[in-house]
C-alpha cells in the first residue's frame, strides 16, 4: 500500500459483521483505487524459518498483483499481550517474479504459503482502505495509515472507532495475517474489537 510513513506500517485487519455498511460508506464517502488480483506467495530461509517464533514477526513475500511484481519483507512488533502494534516493511518492484524465485531457490528458501485474494481499494483521509476476498479464508477489512506522525497505538485504535462509527456491528480482530491463518487456521485467534 501506500508508504506515508517509509518504511513503518501501521494496519489493522479484521472481519467485520456488516461490510455492506463499510462498502456503503466508502461509495459515498471515498475514491475507489481500483480493484486487484493479488497473489502472494510467502518464503522462509532454510537456515531461519520465520514460522518457528511464536507469533510469527517476520514475513517475505513475493506478490503478483495482475501482473506487477514486488517483493517484500516486514518484521512485526508486538506488545506484551502478543498483539502486534507496527511493523517495518521494505518493499520494492521486481521485473522477473520467475527470476526471483529461482534466485530464492538456489539460496535454499523455501515457499511455505499462497495468499489468493482479490482486494477493493479505497482512499479515505489517512487511510488506505482494502476489502478482501481471500480464496479458503472469506472476506477481511484491512485499514492501512499513510498519514505521519503519531503512536501506533493510538492510531490503530482510531481505525476500530472509525469502523464503529460507520457501524459495521461487531468487529474480529486478527494479528497474525493471511499466511498464518491459512498455515495454522487452528491456532488462529480473533479479538473482539
Amino acid at each position: 500500500m501506500n508508504r506515508g510513513n517509509r518504511n513503518k506500517e501501521i494496519e489493522i485487519k479484521v472481519r467485520v459483521q456488516k461490510p455492506d455498511r463499510l462498502v456503503s460508506f466508502l461509495m459515498r464517502n471515498a475514491r475507489k483505487k481500483g480493484t486487484l488480483h493479488q497473489i502472494d506467495e510467502y518464503f522462509v530461509p532454510a537456515h531461519r524459518n520465520f514460522l518457528d517464533s511464536e507469533p510469527v514477526r517476520e514475513w517475505l513475500r513475493l506478490r503478483n498483483e495482475d501482473g506487477t511484481c514486488t517483493i517484500n519483507y516486514k518484521y512485526f512488533y508486538y506488545g506484551r499481550d502478543g498483539r502486534s502494534t507496527q511493523a517495518d516493511e521494505f518493499e520494492t518492484q521486481v521485473e522477473d517474479a520467475g527470476q526471483i524465485q529461482k534466485i530464492f531457490k538456489a539460496l535454499g528458501l523455501k515457499r511455505i504459503v499462497k495468499v489468493d485474494k482479490v482486494r477493493d481499494s479505497w482512499a479515505y483521509g489517512n487511510y488506505e482502505i482494502g476489502i478482501d476476498r481471500v480464496a479458503g479464508l472469506g472476506s477481511f477489512v484491512e485499514i492501512e495509515f499513510n498519514g505521519r506522525g503519531g503512536g501506533s497505538k493510538r492510531i490503530t485504535d482510531e481505525m476500530v472507532g472509525f469502523l464503529k462509527k460507520v457501524g459495521v456491528g461487531r468487529i474480529e480482530r486478527n494479528y497474525q495475517g493471511y499466511p498464518f491463518l491459512i498455515l495454522f487456521p487452528e491456532r488462529v485467534v480473533f479479538h473482539e474489537g
